[in-house]
Order: C-alpha cells, then structure tokens, then sequence
C-alpha cells in the first residue's frame, strides 16, 4: 500500500507518544517494503523543528535530538519536491484555514491518487472529507 506519512506519525518512531508502536509498525513495514511511504520533501524540517522544540522545553538532552533526528533521517519515507505542491496546498489551505505546511502533505496525497496517514486530529476534522486522509490509530 502507498501512503503520504506526515510529520506527526514520523515523530511517534522516536519519541514515546499514543499510537507510538502503530508508527513504528509502518515504518517497520515500510523498511521491509510492504508498503510505500512517500512525503513532502519539508518532512524533516517539520521533524527537525519539533525535535528542537522538544529539546527546549527541556525534554531531550542535545545528544539524544540529534540522535533521533539521524534515525529519522535514516528512516525517512521518499521525499518528493514542495514546490510543485505548493500552489495547490495553498489553495487547500486558503479554503480549509490550516496551515499550509499540513496542506502540502494533503496535495501530494491527492497528486499521488493514495491516503495520507496522520495522527494530526485538526487535519483529519478538517481535510478528512475532502481528501483521503486517515489516522494512524485506524491502521
């Protein structure tokens, strides 16, 4: 199966959340080649940034960021180019009101003609009717 994985679900392999053991089961999966796993090339900027943020609050020493930023990077799905994606992740976003960061991962979905997996309830509630989009805990 082809999905879009988005930042939410990446984040979940290395840091101990809800669903937690559902993502690295994908990610595993993927590794194995069970399925495909494909993502906006802004993926590890997202990642990268919610690494740090966790690093701020004073939750991840620096040396265990940027190890789970390498196993990450190790790890990432296929990255495709933002900015063939951007115009039209714009256009979702003008008409959704979430981020265009969140849309660029629905655009690739829809160009991709697959799901796109998320653990990010916002943008299941507001793109889930209009896009193929599910939740990590329904895998």
């Amino acid at each position: 199966m082809k999905y879009v994985l988005d930042a939410s679900v990446g984040l979940k392999t290395v840091l101990p959340e809800t669903d937690s053991d559902k993502a690295e089961t994908l990610v595993r999966e993927f590794q194995q080649q069970i399925h495909e796993l494909i993502a906006p090339d802004t993926y590890l900027v997202e990642c990268a940034h919610a690494l740090t943020r966790t690093h701020r609050k004073g939750l991840l020493l620096p040396a265990d960021a940027e190890a789970k930023f390498t196993l990450l990077s190790n790890t990432a799905p296929d990255l495709f180019p933002h900015i063939p994606l951007l115009a039209r992740a714009f256009e979702i976003s003008l008409q959704a009101r979430i981020g265009v960061y969140d849309c660029i991962y629905a655009a690739l979905a829809e160009r991709e003609g697959c799901e796109l997996v998320t653990a990010d309830l916002r943008l299941i509630t507001n793109l889930g009717t209009q896009f193929p989009i599910i939740s990590l805990d329904s895998l």
